[in-house]
């Protein structure tokens, strides 16, 4: 048997922040300043994880961990194995992704129900042969509920992640579109796989900021259906954050 047994391991430091046990892991920068401003819990650590900002929001009642910017698969494995030996137990991803099927438009909200694999990060925590990663069903469910709670109208099924923004090929989107994919983003397939290896719940929330379906690209980043959802998607976070943060 082959002995898998990591040499270097996440390690809590010698201040390690009390971050609770619920993390809101946000994709971009604007997004973690619009989560930062939306709630009402106040911020009572702030620091720096690697490239990007950890905020400890804590009041009586609760407190979660906003973590981000972050961009792609070994950059996401880094934060969740960081927030997973400081205790956190659920991670919430929030991001933005290109559309693949046809019938996804910029400013649809996705909530996956897996991530179909096409980056090199999973296959260190689980067999190299893994094709799907799997979020926390319990998990997608609350994030379901917590969308329809802000008005949010939710498409729900498969996204494929890629390690390479710039080679989204016809042929690739092609071969995922066949195999059912709504969308292209590159966080979630590794998000999923090292929060299984580490016994972490884990789901993801996506809204679609451009469209490649029809093999040229449609950007949406501008467009009011975009950030209504953006705020309707960060609101909904916040809500998780609320009643799972401990």
């Amino acid at each position: 048997m082959p002995d898998r047994r990591a040499i270097v391991n996440p390690v809590k430091g010698k201040k390690p922040p009390d971050t609770g046990t619920m993390a809101i892991i946000a994709a971009t920068e604007v997004d973690l300043r619009l989560l930062a401003r939306l709630t009402d819990t106040p911020i009572v650590e702030q620091r720096k994880l690697y490239m990007s900002t950890l905020q400890v929001h804590a009041d009586d009642h609760r407190r979660f961990t906003l973590a981000g910017p972050i961009v792609g698969a070994p950059y996401a494995a880094m934060i969740v194995e960081s927030l997973w030996v400081w205790g956190v137990k659920t991670v919430l991803f929030i991001g933005w992704c290109g559309a693949v099927s046809r019938r996804i438009k910029a400013g649809d909200i996705i909530l996956p129900e897996n991530a179909m694999v096409d980056e090199g990060t999973s296959g260190h925590y689980c067999d190299p042969s893994c094709h799907v990663a799997l979020p926390a069903r319990t998990l997608v469910h609350q994030a379901r509920l917590a969308l329809q709670h802000h008005g949010a109208a939710v498409q729900e099924g498969a996204v494929w992640t890629t390690d390479a923004i710039f080679r989204e090929t016809v042929e690739k989107v092609k071969h995922y579109q066949a195999k059912g994919a709504l969308a292209v983003e590159m966080e979630l397939s590794a998000i999923f796989t090292v929060a299984g290896f580490r016994r972490m719940e884990a789901a993801g929330i996506l809204v679609v900021s451009d469209e490649l379906s029809d093999y040229q690209w449609r950007p949406g980043f501008k467009s009011q259906a975009f950030k209504s959802s953006r705020e309707k998607v960060c609101r909904a976070a916040l809500t998780m954050g609320s009643y799972l943060g401990a």
